[in-house]
């Protein structure tokens, strides 16, 4: 040991070397303290958040926390089916051509007025004149005829009579008697033939006759010319058809068509009340009472699109209602889009609850449970509804105005109770 060198006596007693610093004198043990910091400060944020976690489903909670109330209201319920509609005159008239020939004379214009059998448009009436006169010629021609087989058949009559008294005195012979009574019977034949030519000539007469005042366009009604059709000039051409050449309205009264969805048509009938409003009249209201409601809907109800087609699935049918309203002043007009409230039911001044509050015990019956709130409690009612739509009900027995319900929030309860008995 005495022979130890200087630099062998210093690195055994534990000095450090030339060049050589900070070096631990015992192993690694000091970098192992700042990894225990680490591990206890975690564990500490895991004690933390547990106990957190803990507080929060455990400790007792205000029962109405989270929870949307609102308070039963006093007012007014109307419950309605609406549609949309097309105003119509109640009464109209299409006026067409019963003969054909040229349209000299249009007298009438969109908005006149007329009175009935005013003249309102004339066909060229000489070729119609030209018939009639034939057929009074033809009459005539006729009637001279039948006076000439009459005084024939007289004649016939006549010798027929003598050669019977011939007869009956043995004066004649029989091929002669034959031939006279031959001559009679074909004379009165000659009469009745005549007589039924008159009677086709006549009735032809009176065609011609009415066909040649149908030259002359007469109103069939009294109203309003709402519509022309045709042109002064126009050649008309009624061998197959009469050709429109314009409408005639009664103005005073107007009928509304409104479509109603198979899903609603059930809840109307005749007579229920209703009310309409237009484009064009701001907040004006009309009133009326359903008249009818046709049994089959018309295939102008089935067009497609996604609210109703003609055949396929996911169809809906409309059904025609009819009503009519008085116009005495003109302000609706043909086909005016109507805004139509068939009014199911109404209720005035009553409690009224919101629908999404309700829970269904008896639907059919009305009855419901709602979850009211007092002093800082819930608590579960049974009520009793009566008129209702998809926002509202009135409450006829179970809650009052100015109770406070439960409206919403419930679910988030609900899944708070889960948690905590999962835990």
């Amino acid at each position: 040991m005495q022979n130890l060198s200087a630099q062998e006596t210093d690195r055994l007693s534990g000095a450090p070397e030339e060049g050589i610093t900070n070096l631990p004198s015992r192993g690694r043990a000091p970098a192992r303290r700042p990894r225990r910091r680490w591990v206890l400060l975690l564990l500490l944020l895991v004690a933390i958040a547990a106990i957190a976690v803990a507080a929060y489903v455990y400790w007792p909670r205000d029962p109405l926390a989270g929870l949307r109330t609102t308070r039963v209201v006093q007012g007014d319920l109307e419950v309605t089916v609406t549609a949309l509609g097309k105003i119509q005159p109640a009464r109209y008239v299409d006026v067409g051509a019963q003969v054909s020939g040229q349209l000299t004379r249009i007298e009438v214009l969109p908005g006149d007025r007329v009175a009935k059998d005013d003249l309102l448009a004339e066909i060229d009436p000489r070729v119609q004149a030209a018939k009639v006169e034939a057929g009074r010629a033809d009459l005539a021609r006729l009637i001279a005829e039948l006076d000439a087989a009459e005084a024939e058949a007289a004649f016939a009559a006549g010798e027929f009579a003598r050669q019977q008294q011939l007869r009956r005195d043995n004066a004649t012979r029989a091929d002669v008697f034959a031939q006279a009574e031959r001559d009679k019977r074909v004379a009165e034949a000659n009469v009745d033939a005549l007589l039924a030519r008159i009677e086709q000539a006549r009735s032809t007469l009176k065609a011609d006759e009415a066909l040649l005042g149908f030259t002359r366009i007469l109103a069939p009604i009294a109203g309003t010319v709402i519509s022309v059709d045709a042109r002064q000039g126009q050649t008309i051409n009624a061998t197959n058809s009469a050709p429109l050449l314009l409408r005639i309205a009664d103005l005073g009264t107007m009928t509304v068509r409104t479509e109603v969805s198979e899903a609603d048509v059930t809840r109307l009938h005749a007579g229920m009340q209703l009310y309409f409003t237009t484009l064009g009249h701001g907040d004006r209201r009309w009133h009326a009472s359903l008249r009818q409601i046709l049994p089959a809907p018309p295939r102008s109800a089935k067009a497609g699109g996604s609210s109703s087609s003609a055949g396929g699935s996911g169809n809906v049918v409309f059904y025609e209602a009819l009503f009519d309203v008085p116009n005495p002043k003109g302000d609706l007009r043909p086909d005016m889009t109507a805004q139509v409230f068939f009014v199911i039911g109404t209720a005035t001044d009553k409690p009224l609850v919101p629908m999404r509050a309700l829970r269904p015990e008896e639907p059919a019956a009305g009855l419901y449970t709602v979850e009211t709130v007092e002093d800082g409690r819930i608590e579960r009612r049974e009520v009793r509804i009566g008129l209702r739509d998809h926002v509202s009900a009135v409450v006829l027995s179970g809650i009052a105005a100015g109770d406070t319900i439960v409206i919403g929030g419930r679910a988030a309860q609900e899944e708070r109770r889960r948690m905590r008995f999962r835990l």
